[in-house]
């Protein structure tokens, strides 16, 4: 029996992870990742890679913690394998701290992340404007290493690379019997969702060696990561603003907020701004549509809309697009469910 023949469409952090969990769920598959963009050109090489979760207002919390503990447990175990600093993907503990008491005392996600706990008046010592706060351990996957180590492993499992550029979905039939779609803001054009837009984000990446902790503000707006290269400040939130140019009175602004919660940031050198725009919709899109058009018919997977919360719950997702894959195939194997699509 032939093998079904799968493009994933879109080389981010979501694009190979959901063609990584395609080709362990479904072996029947041939898959290929389709892009016009790969590392280090994509949003995900953006990304500051830290593992909070972000709410996604339409999507029940049982399953965003679901989506969060999967990819938790997927990095977690990369972490304490050799693979760590070629994936890079390491442990970090630190602080989220707030100016007021939040009305959520403890996040869905407290007992996913490691030693999660109230911060201490000792600790809070350290940042005078605030007065409550969380200590815990996550995980920081840094993207400019986590995207070709992916690429990397699909290579080795077989799965085509095709750096191509496409303005339909169509024009992947009939060469693929499934589509799925991880385009991101490319999905305005792909899938003609006028919901999804552009939040842009602009960080700095600095070098300052002893910033060990991370420190990152209730409103996740102003944050400090350290990284295994560099230390990662941040940012912005600029809804519908599609501009990829590093802008150097944000950059200022940026800096000064992070010394303000570190102070010895002013020692850090060599500057280097970066921009990215996320791709948010009002809902996570995870779903399969059947594209019809003039006798033919084309199943494809939606699997897009992380906005910023990509990193967070990329692996979870991927599973689940997976299946949703696995679903589509099973149908094309199928004579009488075949018919009917």
């Amino acid at each position: 029996m032939d093998p079904v023949r799968i493009a994933v469409v879109g080389a981010g952090v979501v694009g190979l992870s959901t063609a990584v969990c395609i080709s362990k769920l479904v072996p029947e598959g041939s898959i290929a990742v389709v892009s016009d963009k790969f590392s280090p050109d994509t949003t995900s090489d953006v990304a500051a890679g830290m593992l909070i979760p972000h709410v996604y207002p339409d999507t029940p919390i049982p399953q965003q913690k679901q989506w969060f503990r999967e990819t938790f447990d997927h990095l977690f175990a990369i972490a304490n394998s050799a693979e760590a600093e070629d994936a890079g993907v390491h442990l970090v503990s630190g602080w989220q701290i707030f100016r007021s008491v939040p009305t959520e005392e403890v996040p869905f996600w407290a007992d996913v992340v490691l030693g999660f706990r109230k911060m201490t008046e000792a600790e809070l010592k350290k940042f005078p404007q605030h007065v409550f706060g969380h200590a815990f351990t996550t995980l920081k996957c840094e993207s400019p290493t986590y995207l070709p180590w992916l690429e990397k492993r699909l290579k080795g499992s077989g799965v085509l690379i095709l750096p191509r550029r496409i303005g339909d979905l169509w024009e992947l039939h009939p060469s693929f019997d499934v589509v799925v779609n991880c385009s991101g803001l490319g999905s305005r054009q792909l899938a003609g969702d006028s919901k999804i837009f552009p939040v842009r984000g602009q960080v700095l990446r600095v070098q300052a060696p002893w910033v060990k902790h991370f420190i990152r503000d209730g409103s996740g707006l102003t944050y400090i990561y350290p990284g295994i290269s560099n230390v990662i400040l941040g940012g912005t939130r600029q809804k519908g603003d599609w501009n990829l140019s590093p802008d150097a009175g944000i950059s200022r602004d940026i800096f000064s907020r992070c010394c303000a919660l570190e102070p010895s940031l002013q020692g850090a050198c060599d500057i280097r701004e970066k921009v990215g725009l996320r791709p948010f919709r009002p809902g996570l899109r995870l779903q399969t549509e059947l594209l019809a058009q003039d006798g033919r018919r084309l199943p494809v997977v939606h699997h897009y809309g992380h906005g910023s919360g990509g990193i967070s719950v990329h692996w979870g997702t991927a599973l689940e697009a997976a299946r949703l894959v696995g679903e589509c195939v099973r149908a094309l194997r199928t004579p009488t469910a075949r018919s009917k699509l």
